[in-house]
């Protein structure tokens, strides 16, 4: 299936270039034709065909500089730690006023543990942006398998803990918070748990947002899609062989097109009605622009996705989503039984949006359950009403009512 979509998609990009060299020719406003309803309507029709047929490569992280302190401070990416599978990326704020730049330097520091479940983690560009503005800022930056050669050798679910708990370590985890958004809420609270275990130091908070901590309560598609099939149907139908000419050739991966797939058919008709959308505002020329480059933006980054290593994806729906081992009390890593209720110094905050169809509410407030050992005052919940699933952590609700309690809260624990 990978070789024949890479033959799709060899044979497809060709007309979606011509197709969007079409459109910008179609609808310029120094063609006097562009004026013509349907020349419009043509233009319209290519620039969508451009869209719909054109590569969606990785986005830019794009944050140059951000207000902070009461200034304009400018935003520099720097890889700490560069492994076969992830990057470890800080945001180096810098001023040259010397009062801000101290003040920069006071800031909390929080690592922000990215998904690794189909989209890059650029998908939290407006949560970085946004903790940039009160925190000295990190984040786990998960590379596409089908570019990891197969020498790297496979990367496991428990291989995902071990990365958060070396980067942990790295970091400091004694002065540090994390923010853990979706997916990886599950290896992230697997990860300090195992610190607490060991004796070693814990974070100072950890805030936990829309992720499967026990999948079993509020069900939604996505969790009975994993306990309707067996792993053996995962195995058979979601994975594929990466083709050349990629380095990652002959690794076995969920490839990114079939996740894309997925995400869009558990909502046809939004996006839908979003390419409708685009093909009416289109139309409409320079009236319809800022509308179209909104739509632009959003779909470049949620087309952009990536292939998850075979292992590491058949892991998680076997022990997260059907055998639902953490909640269980069940998940060994590396041999050892992961036990929560060990943690005891680390604050703990879940986050569920109200309308979340990915990951269901209570589904993370159960980590309240499992972390026993965490005084009752360092326990907090909040759900964001009207929110969907992205709206916990991008967008105005995150900005404007969800962010204010995580920075409150990272604040009241050491912060």
């Amino acid at each position: 299936m990978y070789h024949l979509y890479e033959l799709q998609r060899a044979l497809l990009e060709p007309l979606a270039h011509l197709a969007g060299v079409s459109a910008e020719a179609l609808r310029h406003p120094s063609n006097p034709l562009s004026a013509l309803p349907h020349v419009r309507a043509l233009g319209a029709s290519q620039a969508l065909f451009h869209r719909l047929g054109k590569r969606y490569p990785k986005q830019p992280w794009g944050i140059d500089e951000v207000k902070s302190r009461g200034a304009t401070v400018s935003v520099v990416e720097e890889v700490v730690v560069a492994e076969p599978f992830c990057k470890l990326v800080h945001f180096v704020r810098r001023s040259e006023d010397p009062e801000v730049a101290r003040r920069l330097a006071a800031d909390p520091k929080v690592f922000v543990c990215a998904p690794l479940s189909g989209h890059h983690a650029t998908l939290l560009r407006d949560t970085i942006r946004t903790l940039l503005q009160d925190h000295d800022v990190y984040v786990t930056d998960w590379l596409d398998a089908r570019d990891v050669p197969l020498a790297e050798g496979i990367f496991h679910l428990d291989d995902y803990v071990h990365t958060v708990m070396r980067f942990l370590r790295l970091l400091g985890a004694g002065s540090l918070h994390v923010v853990s958004v979706c997916q990886p809420t599950v290896p992230v609270l697997g990860a300090v748990s195992l610190l607490a275990q060991a004796g070693e130091a814990t974070p100072r908070s950890l805030t936990l947002m829309g992720g499967p901590i026990d999948a079993r309560k509020s069900p939604t598609e996505v969790n009975l899609l994993a306990t309707r099939h067996p792993y053996s149907w995962f195995e058979k139908n979601m994975i594929h062989k990466v083709p050349g000419p990629y380095a990652g050739k002959g690794r076995r991966v969920y490839p990114g097109f079939l996740q894309l797939t997925a995400f869009v058919m558990m909502n046809p008709k939004t996006h839908w009605k979003a390419s409708f959308r685009y093909w009416i505002d289109a139309h409409k020329g320079e009236s319809g622009a800022a509308a179209r480059e909104m739509h632009e933006r959003f779909y470049d980054e949620y087309n952009a996705v990536l292939d998850m290593d075979a292992a590491y994806y058949l892991e998680t729906v076997k022990l997260v989503f059907q055998e639902f081992a953490l909640a269980r009390g069940t998940w060994d890593v590396r041999g050892v039984r992961v036990n929560p209720a060990a943690i005891k110094d680390t604050a703990i905050f879940t986050i569920e949006g109200e309308k979340d169809d990915i990951s269901g509410l209570g589904q993370t407030e159960a980590a309240h359950a499992l972390c026993t050992g965490v005084p009752a005052v360092k326990r907090q919940h909040h759900v964001a009403e009207g929110a969907g699933h992205y709206g916990i952590f991008s967008g105005r609700k995150w900005r404007e009512h969800v962010y204010p309690k995580v920075r409150d809260f990272i604040r009241a624990n050491g912060g």
